[in-house]
């Protein structure tokens, strides 16, 4: 996937998801957030216009707070949130949800996802997620998590396909084939920990590419999300990196050095495997 398919302008820029509806491609995660009202304020007002979140990390609240005092309208910003795990399940997926509505006080979610692939429970919770979006609760539904063999089990079943998947997605992990299998399915993919988790930094050929396009690493990490048609999240809470996280409109990656990055996939996982999670 290359920008001359995904056209990337700017910061307001978004991926059209299969129902329509626009989702921006690069937004605020608050997983383990410090601060989460003055960091989502602080990206409102630099242009971001989404920010993910999830029952599980206990800050829903906040970005609530912060969306419904924001200047931005809220039709302008797009918030994500997740069914945690022990929810799963349709009636419980259903209360979780509408649990999600009051904690943030907002009307409605943009996005809902479930958070984790939990054996025997992820199709009814899933039968849940099609509820509310036929009740127009939520303007859109996907997953969290899901690996391809997941998916196919899940679109079985479904009778809405899920229009994300957020997915650990890195250098060292790029699963080129679940990512190609999500674009012919019109599965937008969205990548969570771009950063490794923090050792992104220790790399040094994101060192060398950084001096080579004179941008941070975390602006080469993010530019090569977008410019593979992915969706990104990068968390921050320092003001700084928030707003260097998003200047990345003004260069592009070389095609040979996007293929270098992609080359650098070696399957290592930072976070837990889909297949082998136990929480």
């Amino acid at each position: 996937m290359s920008s001359s398919r995904h056209r990337l302008t700017d910061l307001s820029g978004t991926f059209e998801l299969k129902n329509g509806v626009r989702m921006p491609y690069l937004g605020l995660g608050v997983f383990q957030c410090d601060n989460v009202v003055e960091a989502v304020t602080l990206a409102l007002e630099t242009g971001y216009r989404l920010v993910d979140t999830a029952s599980i990390y206990e800050n829903e609240a906040e970005v609530g707070e912060a969306v419904r005092a924001s200047r931005v309208p809220r039709e302008e910003i797009f918030v994500t949130s997740k069914i945690w795990n022990m929810d799963q399940g349709y009636n419980s997926t259903l209360d979780a949800f509408e649990a999600s509505l009051k904690r943030t006080r907002l009307d409605y979610l943009d996005l809902c996802l479930i958070h984790w692939p939990v054996e025997g429970k992820y199709k009814e919770t899933w039968r849940a997620l099609e509820t509310l979006y036929r009740e127009k609760r939520v303007r859109a539904i996907g997953v969290s998590n899901f690996l391809k063999h997941h998916l196919e089990d899940l679109m079985a079943d479904a009778t809405v396909i899920p229009m994300v998947n957020q997915v650990e997605f890195h250098p060292y992990l790029v699963q080129q084939e679940l990512v190609d299998f999500c674009f012919s399915n019109v599965i937008q993919y969205q990548a969570s920990s771009p950063m490794m988790r923090g050792n992104i930094f220790k790399l040094d050929a994101m060192n060398a590419l950084a001096e080579k396009y004179s941008k941070t690493i975390a602006q080469i990490v993010l530019r090569w999300d977008l410019q593979k048609g992915v969706a990104t999240i990068p968390k921050s809470s320092k003001k700084e990196r928030i707003i260097t996280n998003a200047d990345i409109f003004d260069f592009e990656l070389h095609p040979d050095d996007v293929a270098f990055i992609d080359s650098m996939d070696c399957g290592k996982r930072f976070g837990p495997d889909p297949n082998n999670f136990d929480f």
